[in-house]
């Protein structure tokens, strides 16, 4: 089979590699699509506090047709097509995955939307309703909101029945927004707090996070009392230091998200989690914007594109 393979940290190339087989409680997926995710580039460049040994095969989510299938496994059966989350190993042709995993794919999504949906639309769930309560009727600032985990926020928030405003740093991002179902739309380069706050009638419920950087103070301030900051990450590659005083004068909250690590500690409701998701999905509440898609030769680009953000939406890897 051929791989994305990370020989020396910083750098990936196309090998190819010994084809996985099916062990104990695991199926073989034959790769239609991989999603590529922030966290992806990091592990490439050694950024990740997870660490794997050299060499390694990137790629954290896929989907596919299931080919081969372990001896104690009733499902999912040889021939599903199924969307996982791996870990590890997604950009090959073929990947070994736990039959757990293993989630039957919705006629609703095709391989390249199913390949970039679980990381993103699920931390935005976690993160809006069970970090941030976030209620129908409030209204939500998304920083980030032109790649693909802003885009899911936007279209959860939406689904939950926020207002959203939509923070981005180019008109093509912000138009991706505004497409995604973004009520208005905010250019980091400009005030986002004023912004914020003339567009919410005073301040914003819930700030969405996955940035970092120099929006995340002004997106502070923007927050009405009793406001939540949901932190997921730091895609600006800064860490900011928030004033805290800032937090206890409106009684506002910050919190943190990690919903990768949740999920491993809580199989049973990630599962529920997804579940409801596709559900949206299947019904037309949710909508996943279609990604950009490239092959497998185009992953060295991609990773570097994505940790530099330059690109608008989510991209797949089509082997």
């Amino acid at each position: 089979m051929r791989a994305v393979v990370c020989e020396e940290l910083g750098s990936v190339v196309v090998r190819e590699s010994a084809e996985p087989s099916a062990g104990p409680g695991q199926v073989v997926i034959a790769v239609e699509a991989a999603g590529v995710n922030y966290v992806d580039g990091l592990f490439v460049r050694g950024r990740y506090q997870i660490k794997p040994p050299l060499p390694f095969v990137p790629g954290s989510e896929v989907a596919g047709t299931v080919v081969a299938a372990g001896p104690d496994v009733a499902a999912p059966a040889v021939g599903a097509r199924v969307l996982a989350t791996c870990g590890l190993g997604g950009f090959a042709t073929r990947v070994a995955v736990p039959a757990a995993a293993a989630v039957p794919l919705p006629s609703a999504l095709d391989a390249a939307r199913a390949a970039t949906f679980t990381q993103s639309h699920c931390t935005a769930l976690f993160a809006l309703r069970e970090r941030a309560g976030l209620a129908s009727g409030e209204t939500v600032l998304v920083l980030g909101a032109g790649g693909g985990v802003g885009l899911a926020a936007v279209q959860v928030a939406k689904s939950l029945g926020a207002r959203v405003l939509a923070a981005a740093s180019t008109p093509d991002k912000r138009e991706a927004a505004r497409a995604a179902g973004a009520d208005a739309t905010i250019d980091t380069a400009g005030d986002v707090k004023t912004a914020a706050r003339e567009l919410s009638d005073g301040g914003v419920d819930v700030v969405y996070d996955p940035v970092g950087g120099a929006s995340a103070e002004p997106a502070l301030r923007a927050l009405r009392e009793g406001g939540r900051y949901a932190v997921i990450g730091f895609a600006s590659g800064e860490i900011p230091a928030l004033p805290l005083n800032q937090v206890l004068l409106r009684n506002r909250a910050v919190v943190g998200v990690d919903w990768g690590a949740w999920s491993l500690r809580n199989p049973a409701g990630q599962r529920a989690l997804l579940e409801e998701l596709l559900t949206l999905v299947a019904s037309g509440e949710l909508t996943p914007v279609a990604p950009r898609t490239e092959p497998l030769d185009g992953a060295a680009g991609v990773l570097d594109d994505l940790l530099n953000r330059r690109i608008v939406g989510k991209v797949a890897l089509v082997p």
